[in-house]
Order: structure tokens, then C-alpha cells, then sequence
């Protein structure tokens, strides 16, 4: 159940706004995050707005219209995207990151309002999980949309092999597809966004307290939502597999054996015969046999902790794995994504009347540097620059002004 730990405003905006537009945008999403922001709203008595226009992005963020004004909330590339990061928030976001937090940044029409941390702390019974897995001779991978320290952060506690961070719906099913170049894989998930891995699997496993679209999307679904359910479940598998196996081999054993006797095969070689009452008796005797094996699992100790190496010496014939097996790119939190020249700033300047004056404000910026990303708009008198976080503004101001255009100043 995940909680809301920190809350910081950006200059200027007032902790209860920051709250209020992100509860406006938060209520209408499943997401779990999204629940702890509504429930921590709800606590402080906040009341939500009315929105329009509300759209999801998918493993990014949300975004609405409310009060005439776009609202964006999501994770810090997304948030990038539409509004300045200042460095000093920034910071903030790897610190929280690096506490095994959620940093959640929110904006309005294009400027940043803060931030909003959660928690999700890791269930009792997830590390023990983990290590009955891994006993078994199990690789265990986390899956996650959220940014890289937060999930190594977490992944460190409950004892997983790999970490994948940073990954959309479609990124999971693609890590799935890799993972299966290596043997057999196992999902295990409870969200929507976990549905299309869960179905590419070779077996899905849903927690029962989940979504129905991953329920319905899972082979198998452990009902009571505990972690050390999955590991019951592979290994009570494994043990009816064996058992299977033990009956198919008495099985024919016993046929191959018993019916050229009962049929008088063996009369002419060794003189052996069968009369039919005792034909009939053994075939009982054969059924007897079989079911009361079957039966055996009656009595299999589910949670036996001493039990679960003997699975892995069992089935595991192949070397152990030794990662990691997916080799990720650069993710949101890694410092080559988020330098602050890859931010977008914006500057107040007027006298711009058409899409003439934006032209020349562009071309004039531009010149400054290669590589920068300018946008001008007339209506709204700024001038939005991506990439120049190393250019003075004292040079924006004369580049602008040599276009005998009123620079203000930085947003």
C-alpha cells in the first residue's frame, strides 16, 4: 500500500494547490501511486477540480484541462517534456529516488508546480519470496515502470537477481520475450499494465487482488496475494509433475508386463500363464496403486522451508544463470538523460505580434549555439529554449533585443 512521504512546491506555489491540481488529475487513474495521492487528498480534507480532456500516457504520466489550464503529472522525462526542471528540483528527485521513493512532478500550463513523493513499502513477505525462489534455482527479474534507483533501491531489499527499470507495458512484454531466449519464464503481476507479459509468458501468474484484466490474462492466480504463494505453487507444480511421471512409469511397467501374461504370451517360452480372476485383481491392484501415489500429495507440506532445495536438485539440470540477461540503455535517472541543458527554459518577451516575429526571435536564438531547440510563441509572449542551460542569459537577452524585441526575463 503505497503512502505519500514528501510534498515540495516549487517557488511560489502553495503546498495545498500542488495537492489539489494533483488530486484533480490522480482521481480518475487506477494506478496505485495514484491511490495514495487520493487517499492522502481525501485525509486532508482537499476537494478536487472539475477536468476536461483527461488522457493517460500509458507508463509516463496523465494529463487534463482544468480551470482553462493543462494540467500534466507524471515522471520526471515525461514532465521534461512540457515544463522546466530547475536544477535544484532535480536534485531533489534523485534524492528521493535514492530513498527508494517515488518522485511524482506535476505542472501547469507548461510550469513546474513540485513534487510528490510516495512509498510503496515492500510486503513482509516478499524478501522470503524471493529467497525460496532463488533456492529452487530460479532467476528472478523485477519488472517496473518506475526510474532506476527507486526500483534498485527496492530490489536490493527483497533480493531479486536483476533489476529492470523504466520499462512501459510493451517494454515488459519485450523483457519477457528476451528472458524466454534463456529457458522457461514465469510472470508474476497484479496491474493492467502487467496484462500483455503475463499473457506472452510461458506461465502467467496473477495476485489474486489484482486487476481483472491481469486475472483473466494469468494461467494461474494465487488467492490469498502473498508472494510466498508463487513459490508454493511452482513447487507444489514440480512435485505433481514427479508424481505424474512416477505413475506413468508403474503404469506401463505393470501393462507392458502384465497383459502379454494375461493374454498367454509367455506360455510357449517359459510356460507361464494367468488365470483371468487374478487378470482382474491386478489390473485393481494397478489402479490402487496409481491413485493412492496420487493421493501421496495430500501430505505434501506446502510451506516446508527445508524443502525447497530439494526442488531445485530435482528439475534444475541445467548450469545456473548468471546475469544480467537484459542490458539496459540509459533511463530516466541516469545524469546522461537528465543534464539540465536537455531542459526546457522559458523566457518572457514581447513585442511579438505575429508568426514574423517568432521567426526572427528563432533564427536569432538559434544562432547562439548548435543543437538548441527554440520555440516562440506570440500569443503568449515566451520564448521556450531546450538545450542551453550552458548559454548565458545575458546573450538570450541581446540575441532578442537585437530584434529590437523586449526581453523580461527567465519564467
Amino acid at each position: 500500500q503505497p503512502k505519500v512521504t514528501d510534498i515540495i512546491p516549487a517557488g511560489g506555489i502553495k503546498e495545498a494547490n500542488l495537492l489539489r491540481y494533483a488530486y484533480s488529475l490522480e482521481i480518475k487513474s487506477e494506478h496505485p501511486l495514484a491511490k495514495a495521492i487520493n487517499d492522502y487528498a481525501v485525509e486532508k480534507g482537499i476537494t478536487p477540480l472539475d477536468t476536461t480532456a483527461f488522457t493517460v500516457a500509458s507508463g509516463n504520466g496523465l494529463s487534463a484541462v482544468m480551470d482553462g489550464k493543462k494540467a500534466v503529472g507524471g515522471n520526471r522525462k515525461y514532465i521534461a517534456k512540457v515544463a522546466r526542471i530547475s536544477r535544484e528540483m532535480s536534485e531533489k528527485v534523485d534524492q528521493l529516488s535514492g530513498e527508494g521513493k517515488t518522485p511524482l512532478l506535476f505542472a501547469l500550463d507548461g510550469k513546474l508546480m513540485g513534487i510528490i513523493a510516495v512509498a510503496d513499502v515492500i510486503k513482509e513477505d516478499s524478501a522470503e519470496a524471493i529467497r525460496r525462489l532463488k533456492q529452487m534455482g530460479i532467476y528472478t527479474v523485477m519488472l517496473t515502470g518506475d526510474n532506476e534507483k527507486t526500483a534498485k533501491a527496492i530490489g536490493a531489499l527483497a533480493g531479486v537477481d536483476e533489476v529492470v527499470a523504466g520499462v512501459l507495458p510493451s517494454g515488459k512484454e519485450a523483457v519477457i520475450t528476451k528472458l524466454m531466449e534463456h529457458g522457461k519464464v514465469a510472470m508474476v503481476g497484479d496491474g493492467i499494465n502487467d496484462a500483455p507479459a503475463l499473457t506472452r509468458a510461458d506461465t502467467g501468474i496473477a495476485i489474486g487482488a489484482g486487476t481483472d484484466v491481469a486475472i483473466d490474462a494469468a494461467d494461474v492466480v494465487v488467492m490469498k496475494s502473498n508472494l510466498t504463494d508463487v513459490a508454493a505453487a511452482i513447487r507444489l507444480s514440480r512435485q505433481t509433475l514427479k508424481n505424474i511421471h512416477e505413475n506413468l512409469f508403474w503404469a506401463f511397467f505393470y501393462n507392458v508386463i502384465g497383459i502379454p501374461l494375461a493374454a498367454g504370451c509367455y506360455v510357449k517360452l517359459f510356460g507361464w500363464s494367468m488365470n483371468p480372476m487374478f487378470g482382474a485383481a491386478a489390473m485393481s491392484l494397478s489402479s490402487f496403486c496409481v491413485v493412492t501415489n496420487a493421493l501421496r500429495l495430500n501430505l505434501f507440506k506446502l510451506y516446508d522451508k527445508s524443502k525447497y532445495a530439494a526442488a531445485k536438485k530435482l528439475f534444475n539440470k541445467e548450469e545456473p544463470i548468471n546475469g544480467p540477461l537484459i542490458h539496459q540503455e540509459a533511463t530516466e535517472d541516469k545524469e546522461a538523460t537528465y543534464k539540465e541543458e536537455n531542459m526546457a527554459r522559458v523566457f518572457k518577451v514581447e513585442g511579438m505580434m505575429c508568426p514574423h516575429c517568432e521567426k526572427a526571435v528563432k533564427r536569432a536564438v538559434e544562432a547562439l549555439a548548435e543543437g538548441i531547440e527554440v520555440v516562440a510563441d506570440h500569443t503568449a509572449c515566451t520564448v521556450t529554449v531546450t538545450g542551453a542551460d550552458d548559454i548565458d542569459i545575458d546573450a538570450i537577452k541581446a540575441a532578442v533585443e537585437s530584434e529590437d524585441f523586449t526581453f523580461v526575463g527567465e519564467e
